[in-house]
């Protein structure tokens, strides 16, 4: 086995995910290829000796079909040579990209991948590919299936999280993320979007709502009580599976949950030679990543368990972890890692996060790594460690390590 380092993490502004949002003219093909385009000036790149790219994005339909990963290559930069491998983990697709490129290198296969990808949410809308588990009645009904939101105020419920508590870690993400822009934190992996003439599209994360207070988020509706409680509502389906609860408390809204957002990612990993060869300083080794099943009606508290698993397996304990990207779904989401550790608030989602900027699924995955490497650098710490949940119940997690 050999080592997996990463040289090089960039990624778009993110922009509303609506016809009215900066970026819904680009297509999800042409995102991916600036972003492409993006690693190979920056480093330099005779792309002929990359093994593949491999490009997480979740609703493989339409524009965003037929091995979007290959159509990336072919309308970027790169060699004719450079294959492209399209990839489904749902929320986790950026990450497991990555995650499959660094095992890749590790163990043998080619020196160097590109990893990451795309969704474009305002051009391609969230679940029209369809998906079995929600449309199929033999197995909805077996696996007590509920939507998302309905799985996130079920964590709010069994862990005791109040609409109060997630506002106020919703509020604390947006005043993170302007903070963050406003002391340059991201100028070293945001690259502005181009319009075919040159002329820059977007160079911010345009989602944000920086003036968000407390006052403000308790006057939004829950958004997920009627689906849950109108007859036959989801609440009923979850109260079967959980029936020690009495209710199910609806506190997730528009203001503490992900927001609608489009965007791609990109990370350059490669072994040693590789690095040599094309004169690049490795930034952090992939020192292990990991993935889980988990139960699939609460859904999304996969990123406790995964990450019981990579410390299990990696002999580290919490408490060695410098930093942490957890991402932002919802707010209980957060809410619960923070319980089930004990960790500082201080070290987790310390620029903000997909609540404050957007969770553009297929991408977010590589750009919470990105991210925490760039964090890392600035705090001039060591480890850290970044993890998703993932619909139908999963979880996914990846520790870096600066070198």
């Amino acid at each position: 086995m050999t080592d997996a380092y990463i040289y090089d993490a960039v990624r778009t502004p993110r922009g509303k995910g609506r016809k009215d949002g900066s970026l819904h003219e680009v297509t999800s093909a042409r995102l991916s290829a600036q972003i492409l385009n993006a690693v190979k000036a920056r480093s330099g790149l005779d792309t002929t000796d990359i093994e593949d790219v491999i490009w997480g994005n979740v609703t493989q339909v339409g524009e965003q079909g037929g091995c979007l990963a290959r159509t990336a290559v072919l309308a970027s930069d790169f060699a004719e040579s450079v294959p492209g491998l399209s990839i489904n983990r749902f929320c986790a697709s950026g990450m497991e990209a990555v995650n499959l490129a660094a095992n890749q290198v590790k163990g043998g296969a080619g020196r160097a991948y590109v990893a990451g990808g795309v969704e474009m949410m305002g051009r391609v809308a969230m679940g029209s590919d369809g998906a079995a588990i929600a449309v199929d009645p033999s197995i909805a009904m077996n696996t007590y299936f509920v939507p998302q939101g309905i799985s996130a105020d079920i964590i709010a419920t069994e862990y005791g999280f109040s609409r109060d508590d997630a506002d106020a870690l919703a509020v604390e993400s947006q005043r993170r993320a302007k903070v963050a822009w406003d002391e340059g934190r991201f100028a070293r992996s945001v690259v502005p979007v181009t319009d075919i003439n040159g002329l820059t599209i977007l160079d911010h994360d345009e989602y944000m709502r920086p003036g968000t207070d407390m006052q403000s988020l308790g006057g939004l509706k829950p958004a997920f009580k009627d689906m849950g409680e109108v007859m036959p509502g989801f609440d009923q389906i979850a109260l079967m599976k959980y029936p020690h609860l009495e209710r199910i408390a609806h506190i997730h809204h528009a203001g503490n949950s992900s927001g609608i957002v489009d965007g791609a990612a990109a990370v350059l990993i490669g072994n040693k030679a590789f690095g040599e060869a094309h004169g690049l300083k490795p930034r952090a080794r992939i020192r292990a990543t990991a993935k889980i099943g988990t139960d699939p009606t609460i859904m999304l508290t996969g990123p406790v368990p995964v990450t019981e698993k990579i410390l299990r397996e990696t002999g580290l304990n919490i408490g060695d972890i410098d930093l942490f990207e957890v991402n932002e779904a919802f707010a209980s989401v957060v809410l619960r890692f923070l319980q089930a550790f004990e960790a500082d608030p201080e070290k987790v989602n310390v620029n903000g996060g997909s609540i404050a900027m957007g969770h553009p699924l297929g991408a977010t995955g590589a750009i919470i790594i990105g991210t925490l490497l760039d964090e890392l650098e600035r705090q001039d710490k060591e480890l850290g460690l970044a993890t998703l949940c993932i619909a139908s119940g999963m979880g996914a997690a990846t520790v870096i390590e600066r070198v």
